[in-house]
């Protein structure tokens, strides 16, 4: 049986009921927060002892102790059940094409990230973090994901990114105003397009941009929507839906791509901050 070792340092968010496994173990081990439904900073200040990528897609049942090692004392989080969801698919070897590359460069380009900018990414994929981080450098880089592991990875590589487990209409106040958002996998999330925009018009600073984009295209979501069919739940929203509810929100379409292999839509917030 194997173990999962969470050092005493560690900041968990609390956890929804769909995004993490069952706990089996002593109370007196077990933060009390992992009993909260809201949701916490991801915070990870310390050098994983565990590969993050072995664990992800691994249903073996793992086990809970308290033990002292040259980390300090430690707790170890028994896991029956193990329902971590299979997000590779949005790193896929296409991704690797000259075509896509140059896709992601166009998503990147549209959101004018300057140094100075306050960005998030909503389920984004790592690769696409990975990019970001390499090629604009920016004030804040926040990635809001319902996966605590994909979390893991991206913390395990970039101290500097800001994680967050969790819902992006309910992401904090506290790191408003946003200056750049990335919806890089619109069809991924649990919401109508008016909650999402009437959200992010509370987060984002005036002339901000959002961006909602999918690197392969709507003929390639169609295909994996065959295939992850309790991941992508949601549409890519076609142009005169998307110009009426950005509208609502004081948001201004700038640029629109809804190509087979290619979709890209880039919303401007035109409302000045009160």
């Amino acid at each position: 049986m194997g173990s999962l070792l969470v050092p005493s340092s560690l900041h968990l968010p609390s956890l929804s009921h769909r995004s993490f496994p069952k706990l089996q173990s002593q109370p007196r081990h077990i933060s009390p927060r992992l009993s909260h439904c809201d949701r916490y900073l991801f915070r990870l200040s310390f050098q994983p002892i565990f590969s993050c990528k072995s664990l992800l897609y691994n249903h073996q049942p793992l086990a809970v102790a308290a033990n002292a090692s040259s980390e300090g004392v430690v707790s170890v989080i028994n896991i029956e059940d193990f329902n971590e969801k299979n997000w590779s698919f949005l790193d896929s070897d296409e991704l690797n094409s000259d075509q896509a590359k140059q896709n992601i460069e166009r998503i990147r380009s549209a959101g004018n990230i300057s140094d100075t900018s306050r960005v998030l990414v909503s389920v984004g994929s790592e690769g696409f973090v990975d990019y970001l981080v390499e090629s604009s450098p920016s004030q804040l880089l926040l990635v809001v994901h319902d996966s605590i592991f994909v979390l893991a990875m991206i913390k395990e590589k970039y101290d500097e990114v800001k994680c967050w487990q969790g819902e992006l209409i309910y992401v904090p106040e506290k790191w408003s105003p946003l200056d750049v958002v990335f919806l890089y996998f619109l069809p991924a999330l649990p919401f109508e397009l008016d909650q999402i925009l009437a959200a992010m018009a509370k987060r984002c600073s005036s002339g901000a941009r959002v961006v909602i984009s999918y690197p392969l295209g709507r003929e390639k979501l169609e295909q994996q929507r065959k295939q992850f069919p309790d991941l992508i739940i949601g549409n890519l929203p076609e142009k005169k839906l998307l110009q009426k509810v950005a509208a609502d929100h004081s948001f201004e379409m700038t640029e629109f791509v809804d190509e087979p292999g290619f979709y890209l839509a880039v919303l401007k917030f035109t409302k000045a901050n009160s």
